[in-house]
């Protein structure tokens, strides 16, 4: 099988202009097939503040209402998108910025109100992956922001990292996939004052015993989570690091 490299950047990296750019080196010199996911919470934030909108966490999730939902796709699907996708064009790569609405690529469901109404927030239902393969087969790197729709005429604020296993799991069946979640950090911490008490090899069970322990937490639980689903759908490695190291593929390894 071919292999593919398939990154999901967010935090301040995506957001500062120095980190950008050295992501943006690195990950046009990954050689083969490659697909980029992206966050941009910040700059989301940012602009909610300027707007005179309030953002709502609940652990680390943004509630997302219609004002919400109107800036996340103006920040997301906009401003951060073609930023990253006119990068990737200045270093030769030829990147082609999507939503999950865009030729109805990700469908979700809008989460249905529980304890929390977490408004217009989607679950991935369904990925269109023969059309990726087709735009990745013609040398297209698709860059995807989070961002789907409901097929109702909804858009839905997604989870990126959510987003990139279930689009890294479709893909798994075309070829042979490499997902990597990149962030400040050289990965999953023992402890997280100390950057380089890097976990290096993960599995469910341990996982279990971090989380229980208190050592693994926030939102580190629903990416790990992520990862887990990615491998049990067929994605061959998950690796969690530092956005200097996707080429050398350090930091944690995510194993089943």
């Amino acid at each position: 099988m071919e292999k593919l490299t398939f990154v999901k950047v967010g935090g301040k990296i995506v957001e500062e202009e120095v980190t950008l750019r050295i992501l943006l080196h690195d990950f046009a010199a990954i050689p083969g097939y490659k697909v980029l996911v992206h966050g941009g919470g910040r700059s989301a934030t940012r602009l909610a503040n300027r707007l005179g909108v309030e953002s709502k966490m609940v652990d680390g999730r943004r509630i997302t209402d219609e004002e919400t939902l109107r800036i996340i796709t103006m920040v997301y699907g906009g401003w951060v998108n073609k930023q990253i996708v006119a990068g990737l064009q200045a270093s030769g790569v030829n990147a082609l910025g999507l939503t999950g609405a865009d030729m109805n690529l990700i469908r979700s469901d809008k989460r249905p109100v529980g304890e929390i109404d977490y408004g217009w927030v989607g679950d991935v239902k369904e990925v269109n992956a023969g059309l990726l393969v087709s735009f990745i087969r013609r040398d297209m790197v698709p860059v995807l922001a989070p961002v789907t729709h409901d097929k109702q005429g909804h858009l839905l604020n997604t989870n990126a990292d959510t987003i990139a296993g279930k689009v890294a799991g479709a893909l798994a069946g075309y070829f042979d996939v490499t997902l990597i979640y990149c962030f400040e950090k050289k990965g999953v911490l023992l402890d997280a004052n100390n950057d380089n008490s890097v976990i290096a090899r993960l599995d469910r069970s341990t996982f279990g015993q971090y989380v229980t322990q208190g050592i693994i937490q926030e939102g580190m639980i629903p990416k790990l989570d992520n990862a887990f689903e990615a491998l049990e759908a067929g994605v061959k490695q998950v690796i969690i690091t530092q956005a200097s190291d996707i080429r050398r593929k350090t930091g944690t390894h995510i194993v089943l």
